[in-house]
C-alpha cells in the first residue's frame, strides 16, 4: 500500500502528463515592457515512436465536430429499382449501416449518416466533421462496391473464375492484431450461407491463391493455408496499419445491398462561427470561476483543495479528449460542463459530512468516516447518471432509442466526465486532505 504522500506524488506526475497533453500545440508569447521585448512561440511536440515493430504517431489535437469546425456534406442516391417495396427500407438501412461502418474505419468519429426518401428518390446523407481529404472519403464510400471472391483456374481453364461467394455473404471485416506477431491482420466474418460457401471454396483451393475483387479490381490475393470452417477467417501479410484499414474498408464496402452514386458534395462551414464558439468558451470559464470562488468562500481551505482537484479533473478530461479522441460538439461541451457540476457535488457531500463528524472525533478520523459514509450517496447519484448517459449514447443501436450523433456526443462526454470526477473527487481530494489533515495535526502538537 502506498502512503498518502506517495499517492500525492503519483497524482502530481499524472497531472503534469495531462497538462502537457492538454496544452495547445503552439503557445505564442509576446511581452513588450520597456526594454524587455520577447516574441517567441513555444511548441508542444506530439508523440512519435518508431522502433522496430512499434510504430506510434499520435497528435494531441482536439477534434471538433461539424458545428464547431465544419467538414464535408455528401449525398448519395441509392438505386433501389431492383428491390421490392417491402424490402426497400431494409436495404436502405443496410446501406446506411455499411456506410457508417466504413466512415468510422476511415477514421471519422461521430459521423452523421441518415437516410431520406422523397419523391421516389432514396438518398443517404453523410456529414463528415473535419475531413480534409474529402476525395478519398468519396472514393471509399461512393463505390458501387461489387465484392467477389474468385478462383484461379489451372490446366485447360487458366485465368480467374468468379464464384458465388460475394459481398452479400460477408457480415463485416475489421482490423485486429495477430497475437503471435503483433502485426495488423484483417478479420472476416461471414453469414451462415457465406460460411458454407467459404468452407467449400477453401477446401478446394488449399495452397492456392483466392483473389478478392472489388468492382472487378483485385484488392487482395490471399493464399489458402487450410480448410476454414465456422464463418471466420483472417487475411494476414506484411500489412501496415493503414493498409489493413483500407482493405477492411474495401471489404465492408462490398456488403452494400444496393449500389449508390454520389449526387451532391459540398464543404460545410462551422455553423456556430468563431464568435459564438469564443463566447461559449468565455461563458464556460466564467461559470467555472464562479464555482471555484463559491467553494473557497463556503469551505475555506477545504474548498481550496476541492478547487485543486477540480483543476486536475479538467486537465485529465481534456487530455483524454485528445487521446481517444472525442469529437467535441456544442452538446458535447454541455456534457463536460454538467460533469463539472457533478464533480463539485461529490466534494460538497463529503465536506458537509465532515462538518458533522469533526464535532464527534479527531479530524483525521472524521475525514475517513466522512468519505466512507458519503460514498454511498456519491455512488448512487453517479450510477443513475451513467445509466442515463448509456441510454442516450445507445451503443447497442437499439431501434427504439435515439441514434443522433450530437446526442451521443453529449452522452459520451457526460459519462467520461463522471468517471473522471469519481477519480478526482474521491481519490485525489481524499489524498490531498489526508496530507493536509496530517500536517495540520502536527502543527497543533
Amino acid at each position: 500500500m502506498f502512503s498518502p504522500t506517495k499517492k500525492l506524488v503519483l497524482i502530481l506526475i499524472l497531472t503534469i502528463i495531462a497538462a502537457y497533453i492538454s496544452l495547445p500545440s503552439k503557445i505564442p508569447i509576446n511581452v513588450h515592457y520597456g526594454p524587455l521585448n520577447i516574441e517567441k512561440t513555444l511548441r508542444r511536440n506530439d508523440l512519435s515512436i518508431h522502433r522496430g515493430k512499434i510504430q506510434i504517431d499520435k497528435k494531441f489535437d482536439l477534434v471538433l465536430g461539424l458545428d464547431l469546425e465544419g467538414g464535408s456534406h455528401l449525398v448519395f442516391e441509392a438505386d433501389t429499382s431492383q428491390v421490392d417495396g417491402e424490402k426497400k427500407k431494409i436495404a436502405l438501412d443496410g446501406v446506411r449501416n455499411a456506410i457508417e461502418r466504413r466512415v468510422n474505419l476511415f477514421g471519422v468519429s461521430e459521423p452523421n449518416v441518415q437516410t431520406s426518401s422523397f419523391e421516389g428518390k432514396d438518398r443517404i446523407i453523410v456529414e463528415l466533421p473535419g475531413i480534409k481529404d474529402t476525395q478519398q472519403a468519396i472514393d471509399l464510400i461512393g463505390q458501387t462496391a461489387q465484392l467477389m471472391f474468385a478462383e484461379v483456374g489451372e490446366g485447360e481453364e487458366p485465368g480467374v473464375i468468379p464464384t458465388d461467394l460475394t459481398g452479400a455473404d460477408l457480415k463485416n471485416a475489421e482490423v485486429v492484431f495477430d497475437q503471435t506477431t503483433g502485426k495488423p491482420v484483417v478479420s472476416l466474418n461471414f453469414t451462415d450461407e457465406g460460411a458454407r460457401k467459404f468452407e467449400t471454396l477453401t477446401e478446394k483451393n488449399i495452397g492456392k491463391v483466392l483473389p478478392i475483387f472489388l468492382d472487378f479490381q483485385p484488392i487482395s490475393t490471399p493464399v489458402v493455408q487450410e480448410k476454414i470452417s465456422g464463418g471466420s477467417a483472417q487475411i494476414s501479410g506484411d500489412f501496415s496499419l493503414e493498409a489493413a484499414k483500407t482493405l477492411a474498408i474495401q471489404l465492408n464496402a462490398g456488403a452494400l445491398p444496393v449500389p449508390v452514386q454520389l449526387v451532391e458534395q459540398r464543404s460545410v462551414g462551422a455553423t456556430l462561427g468563431a464568435e459564438s464558439v469564443s463566447k461559449s468558451i468565455q461563458a464556460g470559464l466564467i461559470g467555472l470561476g464562479m464555482v471555484l470562488l463559491f467553494m473557497i468562500s463556503v469551505y475555506g481551505r477545504l474548498g481550496l483543495i476541492a478547487d485543486l482537484a477540480l483543476i486536475i479533473f479538467g486537465l485529465i478530461t481534456l487530455a483524454l479528449y485528445k487521446l481517444i479522441p472525442v469529437v467535441l460538439t456544442l452538446p458535447g461541451i454541455a456534457g463536460f460542463l454538467l460533469s463539472v457540476g457533478m464533480a463539485v457535488d461529490s466534494n460538497i457531500l463529503i465536506f458537509e459530512r465532515f462538518k458533522e463528524e469533526r464535532v464527534k472525533r479527531q479530524n483525521a478520523d472524521a475525514l475517513e468516516v466522512s468519505f466512507g459514509r458519503a460514498w454511498d450517496s456519491i455512488r448512487d447519484a453517479n450510477i443513475s447518471t451513467l445509466v442515463t448517459a448509456f441510454i442516450l449514447a445507445n451503443p447497442l443501436d437499439w431501434n427504439f432509442l435515439h441514434t443522433s450523433g450530437p446526442v451521443r456526443g453529449f452522452a459520451i462526454t457526460l459519462a467520461l466526465g463522471i468517471l473522471i470526477s469519481l477519480f478526482t473527487g474521491v481519490y485525489v481530494s481524499r489524498n490531498l486532505l489526508r496530507v493536509f489533515i496530517k500536517e495540520n495535526k502536527q502543527q497543533r502538537t
